[in-house]
């Protein structure tokens, strides 16, 4: 229904040279719609007046344009962080399901090496910009317009599958967000056998190694192995590493939009071993310009959002973790606000 009237608000202007009052009788019927229950409520709200939904048109194509130049200018540099500050500068985090639908139509016209690329991605902007719900979200809009993709891209389905179950192996989805998804869809939606084909590729023997390297013999990309990394890293430099090594493996993950999981682990292994060296090594890191003060705020918040669990094991983690706050506060490398009810939405704020 909602698609329906979507598509009928959109020829209003061409209906109207033939039904001069074509405008006025939609903008009647869509209340009655809405009255009697058909047609959902936030239909009004997308259609307030014309001359809202024609700017909203506007501002949405202008989008398109400028996130198919961001998505191509990716596949020629393979660089995560200037695309995630490309698109923070844009401001339109609404539009964040669109973005995605975008760059996976895209990559599935491309080779192999575009569509792994394309996975990487999500897991990069699930992890800094994006919501879960952004994610499935833009994953419904590619399911819904399945059909019409196929028209240009024979193997449309099968590829929105492998998407699909990549997302789910990589962390960026669960199982659950499937049947959320399905759930979302019209009934007998060809949309609804590729969800079915993406649980068939994620239950299947030795799952994750296969789609980790779905598109063609690739090493794949999981956040597990950037954790483990990070983890030995630590590891090494509490244990009586150098600073200077430790920061060189940080610059080799290649990754800074994860620098605040380095910040998370550090944290929790000063509260484990009781050994607040850990503080030297993300001061360094502060001064060096190797983790921001944004990546520090997102690794704090994750710990904060934590601490009843680390307290279990750690009886006095509240106590530590305050302490830690302080340091970082007192040194520089964390925002005084910290803490306070402004800053629950500091690292968005910071970021753009």
């Amino acid at each position: 229904m909602v698609k329906g009237f979507a598509r009928l608000a959109e020829s209003l202007d061409d209906l109207a040279l033939d039904i001069p009052s074509a405008k006025t009788l939609f903008q009647s019927i869509v209340p009655k719609a809405i009255s009697q229950g058909w047609l959902d409520a936030s239909f009004m709200k997308s259609s307030c007046t014309d001359g809202e939904a024609q700017n909203e048109d506007k501002k949405l194509d202008q989008y398109k344009k400028e996130i198919v130049t961001i998505i191509h200018e990716y596949f020629l540099s393979d660089d995560i962080p200037e695309l995630i500050r490309s698109l923070e500068d844009l401001g339109l985090p609404e539009y964040n399901p669109i973005f995605l639908k975008k760059l996976i139509t895209l990559a599935m016209d491309r080779k192999n090496r575009e569509k792994e690329m394309a996975s990487v991605l999500l897991s990069a902007l699930h992890i800094e910009i994006f919501s879960t719900e952004d994610i499935a979200n833009g994953f419904v809009m590619l399911l819904e317009s399945a059909e019409d993709t196929a028209l240009d891209i024979l193997d449309a389905s099968n590829e929105l599958a492998l998407f699909l179950a990549r997302a789910v192996i990589d962390d960026v989805l669960v199982p659950l967000n499937l049947e959320e998804i399905t759930s979302k869809l019209p009934q007998n939606c060809s949309g609804s056998e590729t969800v079915r084909m993406a649980r068939s590729l994620i239950t299947a023997r030795h799952a994750g190694e296969r789609l980790l390297r779905c598109w063609g013999g690739g090493t794949g990309w999981a956040v597990e192995d950037a954790k483990d990394k990070i983890m030995k890293l630590l590891e090494e430099y509490e244990s009586g590493g150098v600073v200077a090594e430790a920061c060189q493996c940080i610059r080799d993950l290649g990754m800074p939009f994860f620098n605040h999981e380095v910040v998370k682990k550090a944290l929790v292994m000063a509260m484990e071993k009781k050994n607040d060296r850990m503080l030297d090594l993300l001061q360094v890191c502060f001064n060096e310009g190797l983790i921001t003060i944004n990546q520090m705020t997102k690794g704090f918040t994750r710990v904060k959002d934590g601490l009843d669990d680390l307290a279990l094991d750690f009886p006095n983690a509240k106590d530590k973790f305050s302490f830690y706050t302080e340091y970082a506060q007192k040194k520089g490398w964390l925002l005084p606000s910290f803490g306070s009810s402004a800053a629950e939405a500091l690292p968005t704020a910071a970021a753009s």
